[in-house]
């Protein structure tokens, strides 16, 4: 393939090239991303408008790696609306391109909202590639024909679904990159990963925006605002964190559109891969039913947990005393958690909750001690023994650590398949109290010695 006849001087790239996809809704951009990362992290399905916010994955070509950024269908006239918000995360992608790839649709041809974008790409003072998508079992000549026009360059055929001629693509993208360097940011795949989660229109995204200082995510008073699960990277005090911006969850019977049911498997795709959750309420309605099944996936999943009360602003003393009260009636088995009352609006309380989900990620990742572990269970057992059953008496000899986030206790013993779940509840409440575990869920796993006379009369 041929480069594009436009030459605009270079940035001086970042570790990893950024290149960033933009075109108008429905192009392929979030299939091209999927393509290039390998992935199915971006949603794809044939309605436009899916993706609303910036997202980005990794790439690789060979031993060369880059950064690529999705992003909304791209309005550059918009001025009002959800369309302006999705304009503005593109404006801030092009802004930090080494450089663009341009998509428009083959079969459809050449369109005015194109020529709207390629005009606005024009002064974007970044290399910018024209790639042609959906050009399977066309004639590539034929295609790319009518969009000669747009000035900016050879157009480039592609299938992002079929995979034809992308290799080729990014290979002509990156000739003009040095080669990488090492990268000082590997440790980014160390960095605790925080899962925003929420019903929906609590102020997640605004809490997102707020922990970054930017508007990084569309924070719109709309329901739905947020349909994928967006990954963030951020440095906070000189500490690196990835934020997951994640979609809201309503009930099971309010879930109608496909697009919303591929939204839900990605919010929990995101709680069960992320370290710790920041489970945000809304302070302005009531502690529902919801809030108390997306805790408890939570805690299914074993996640470090931190709870945000937020529009703490908006209610007066007496709404907060109820919403207190609901908290302890309805959340009371997420005790193991903090609670904190935020306005993410106005960036109150945004710091502490930071500060508990490193406590919640130090809990979750802590190292216990085999000796110690071992002579809190004795302590335990001392203290209140397990009941019997029929003639035996469950025997509880050691512990060791068998994991962590959550962290998980293996007890060695005898007879302890029939330890009752609620002496397992008292066991972990020892443990966490014992190792001041505050923030993550604790598991319990029974080990039974091999008895030689299990077989006989």
């Amino acid at each position: 393939m041929s480069p594009p006849t436009k030459h605009v001087e270079r940035k001086k790239p970042r570790v990893k090239p950024t290149i960033v996809l933009v075109g108008r809704p429905n192009v392929g951009k979030s299939t091209l991303f999927n393509r290039l990362t390998k992935t199915r992290d971006a949603l794809v399905a044939d309605q436009p408008g899916l993706t609303r916010d910036r997202h980005y994955g990794i790439g690789r070509v060979g031993e060369r790696d880059y950064l690529v950024v999705d992003t909304a269908g791209f309005d550059p006239v918009a001025k009002t609306g959800i369309m302006h918000e999705m304009a503005q995360q593109a404006e801030q992608a092009i802004a930090e391109a080494d450089a663009l790839l341009f998509l428009v649709d083959g079969r459809v041809g050449l369109t005015p909202h194109d020529e709207q974008i390629a005009a606005r790409l024009r002064r974007a003072d970044r290399p910018v590639f024209l790639v042609v998508n959906k050009a399977e079992g066309m004639n590539r000549s034929m295609i790319a024909a009518d969009f000669h026009a747009l000035g900016l360059g050879a157009p480039l055929p592609i299938s992002a679904s079929h995979g034809d001629g992308v290799k080729e693509l990014i290979n002509d993208v990156l000739e003009g990159f040095p080669e990488d360097e090492p990268d000082e940011d590997e440790q980014d795949e160390r960095a605790p990963r925080i899962a925003i989660v929420g019903r929906p229109n609590v102020g997640k995204s605004t809490l997102v925006n707020a922990l970054l200082g930017e508007e990084r995510v569309i924070a719109f008073d709309m329901p739905g605002t947020t349909r994928d699960a967006i990954a963030i990277p951020f440095e906070r005090a000189g500490k690196r964190y990835t934020l997951i911006d994640t979609a809201g969850l309503r009930r099971r019977g309010k879930i109608f559109e496909a697009v919303e049911k591929f939204s839900v498997i990605k919010t929990l795709q995101a709680i069960e891969r992320c370290n710790v959750v920041v489970l945000v309420l809304d302070a302005s309605q009531d502690i529902s039913d919801q809030d108390a099944h997306i805790g408890g996936f939570v805690l299914e999943a074993g996640r470090a947990l931190v709870v945000a009360v937020n529009k703490w602003d908006s209610i007066d003393d007496y709404r907060r005393e109820q919403i207190k009260n609901d908290i302890t009636r309805k959340l009371g088995f997420l005790a193991f958690a903090r609670f904190h009352y935020i306005s993410a609006l106005k960036g109150s309380g945004v710091g502490v909750v930071i500060k508990s989900v490193d406590a919640a990620y130090a809990a979750a990742m802590s190292d216990l001690s085999t000796p110690r572990l071992t002579r809190t269970l004795q302590a335990a057992v001392a203290k209140q023994a397990p009941p019997r059953h029929g003639v035996f008496r469950p025997k509880l000899r050691y512990a060791h650590q068998g994991g962590s986030n959550p962290p998980i206790v293996v007890i060695h013993g005898s007879a302890l398949d029939h330890v009752p779940a609620s002496y397992v509840r008292f066991l972990e409440r020892t443990f966490m109290e014992a190792f001041k575990l505050q923030g993550t869920p604790l598991r319990i796993q029974f080990k039974s010695a091999h008895n030689p006379y299990a077989s006989k009369e």
